[in-house]
């Protein structure tokens, strides 16, 4: 259940440090925000905008609150194989991940012409250069790097479900760096005065504002597609490992995105930078760290969290806290049993499980945001 730390915010987290708080309420206090600010149980401080938050905006979009990896999200299918049906060992699954699925940054596919879907996404309202789209092709299916990854999974039946955490790639980054940068540049122009320099804003009816509409727009199509490009290379790879297989239903789902919505008899911008879209039966898909559980879960339509619930276990250690507190070989005894990156535990401990928060307590923190459907339990993890 929710409570309220400060003014204008309320917050499902029981883990929340005093600088998220701090920082959720300087958003808070942006003349154009229409309501509290919602913040979720995995939240933290990010650039800008805290991590796990909700904003209501009236008349205006904060480029920094959705972040430079716009659509960025989760996409998961459930198929028709049980635990049974699966070899002793997944490692064969490794190889053919690696090789269909490219990731790390700046990665891509060596063909650039790999996919009809790039043609039904439209064109971004930016004129892209000859680099930039040799980078929205190449790098369309493909994981990058951090917390993406690709994950095989048993729920609570031992049915077998595929995971998949990816967002908008290079370009997103680009477009967004690029209209941060311009918002900013204009609160300057306009001699605006703001608490954050990066809740830079655009006011709705400025040419400004539709041309971060129409980018940010686009890259969440391109996110979205590029999800469901791996996810079927991926199912496709486990069932040709097992020799069998199909498809029993698929869910694909933003966490980093804005869009208009109705709330409280008002139409309202609501940005979710690090938060899924949890309306009543909704269905979404809210990832543990490695080695921890995820869950596929259906929205309970809470108004006072904006239709709104978690988007993963969120942060409790910065990556540079986390390389230096944290060994590879406690990451190696948390990943026992499951195949996954071994070579490179040295490169993945920053994301180490106890560098987040604890998944289970996320989820009591929502239990009035959403309902579990099924708890899944990593058997393969690929990392970028």
């Amino acid at each position: 259940m929710p409570n309220q730390p400060v003014p204008d915010v309320l917050s499902w987290a029981s883990e929340i440090d005093d600088a998220a708080i701090a920082q959720a309420a300087r958003t808070a206090r942006l003349p154009f925000v229409a309501g509290h600010v919602a913040l979720m149980p995995d939240a933290h401080v990010g650039i800008g905008a805290t991590v796990g938050s909700v904003i209501p905006t009236e008349g205006a979009i904060i480029p920094a609150a959705v972040g430079v990896d716009i659509g960025c999200g989760m996409v998961a299918t459930e198929t028709t194989l049980t635990a049974a049906d699966l070899p002793d060992t997944l490692d064969a699954l490794m190889p053919l991940v690696e090789r269909h699925i490219p990731a790390g940054v700046g990665k891509g596919h060596d063909d650039p012409a790999l996919d009809h879907a790039l043609g039904g996404l439209g064109r971004p309202r930016t004129e892209l250069t000859a680099k930039q789209e040799r980078t929205v092709a190449v790098q369309f299916g493909t994981l990058g790097s951090g917390n993406h990854f690709v994950e095989v999974c048993l729920d609570e039946r031992e049915r077998v479900w595929t995971v998949l955490h990816s967002g908008s790639r290079g370009i997103g980054n680009q477009l967004a760096t690029k209209h941060i940068t311009g918002a900013r540049g204009l609160m300057e122009r306009q001699e605006l005065s703001l608490e954050d320099p990066d809740l830079a804003y655009f006011t709705q009816g400025t040419p400004e504002f539709e041309a971060y509409v129409e980018d940010m727009l686009w890259a969440q199509r391109y996110a979205m597609a590029s999800r469901a490009r791996m996810d079927h290379v991926l199912v496709d790879a486990l069932f040709q490992i097992v020799g069998k297989g199909s498809r029993v239903r698929k869910i694909n789902c933003h966490h980093n995105f804005t869009q208009l919505e109705s709330h409280g008899g008002k139409e309202l911008w609501i940005t979710r930078k690090g938060a899924i879209k949890a309306a009543t039966g909704d269905e979404g898909v809210i990832p543990g760290s490695m080695g921890t559980r995820s869950y596929i879960v259906r929205g309970l339509g809470n108004p006072d969290s904006y239709d709104s619930c978690s988007h993963g276990a969120g942060r409790r250690m910065s990556r540079n806290k986390a390389r230096k507190q944290l060994s590879a070989g406690s990451l190696a005894e948390a990943m026992r049993g499951r195949t996954w990156n071994a070579d490179r535990a040295d490169a993945l401990v920053d994301e180490h499980p106890e560098a987040y928060k604890p998944i289970d307590q996320v989820m009591a923190d929502q239990r009035d945001l959403v309902e579990v459907r099924h708890t899944l339990g990593q058997v393969f993890n690929y990392k970028g």
